[in-house]
């Protein structure tokens, strides 16, 4: 699988470090203590720090070599994050209804394909519970063509997101990644569970 060949190496999205975009949503107050969800959480970077500022964290990747990481990173660090293998787009037989106060997810939507962009974005809607936050970071239509995943609308990041969700914002922001910081441009979506 494409997911677990990526992370028997060190694929330029996998940094030592936490994305900015989502620290600064722990240092602006945005992302609070609570259960939270890190969807294509990776090596677990972002998960270990939210685990440090007072949450309940669970991440989930579908590549077995990057949860196997995570966990063995979360053990050296003496942070307590829960780490599954599975797939987002049946979290429905994995979580409980509204089992989560937020879900962040640091680079995987922007890898769905137009099929799977409503079974996400249901998924989503359907492990948080009412008034849950989702925190989304995607690479931007801003960023030049060529290298690196497809690049996102704020239009259709709206259109799969408005039937479940209240848009709070869209953000200009940027990635983090081997090529350097602020190497990509990125939206950053912030959005309420109806």
């Amino acid at each position: 699988m494409y997911w677990d060949e990526a992370y028997k190496g060190k694929p330029p999205w996998d940094i030592d470090y936490p994305q900015p975009a989502f620290q600064a949503l722990i240092k602006s107050g945005e992302i609070k203590p609570g259960r939270v969800l890190d969807v294509g959480c990776g090596r677990g970077e972002n998960a270990i720090m939210l685990a440090r500022n007072g949450c309940d964290v669970t991440g989930i990747d579908i590549a077995e070599n990057a949860i196997a990481d995570a966990n063995a990173k979360a053990i050296e660090r003496h942070v307590k994050v829960s780490f599954i293998v599975g797939d987002v787009l049946r979290m429905d037989r994995l979580f409980m209804e509204g089992e989560f106060d937020t879900v962040i997810d640091s680079g995987l939507f922007h890898v769905m394909t137009d099929e799977e962009r409503p079974v996400f974005a249901r998924q989503i809607y359907r492990v948080l519970r009412t008034g849950g936050k989702y925190f989304m970071l995607c690479f931007s239509d801003k960023e030049p063509a060529g290298y690196g995943p497809r690049r996102v609308s704020k239009a259709e990041i709206e259109q799969t997101f408005t039937p479940f969700f209240n848009i709070i914002y869209i953000k200009d922001t940027s990635f983090d990644s081997r090529l350097g910081p602020d190497s990509s441009k990125a939206y950053l979506l912030s959005a309420v569970r109806k």
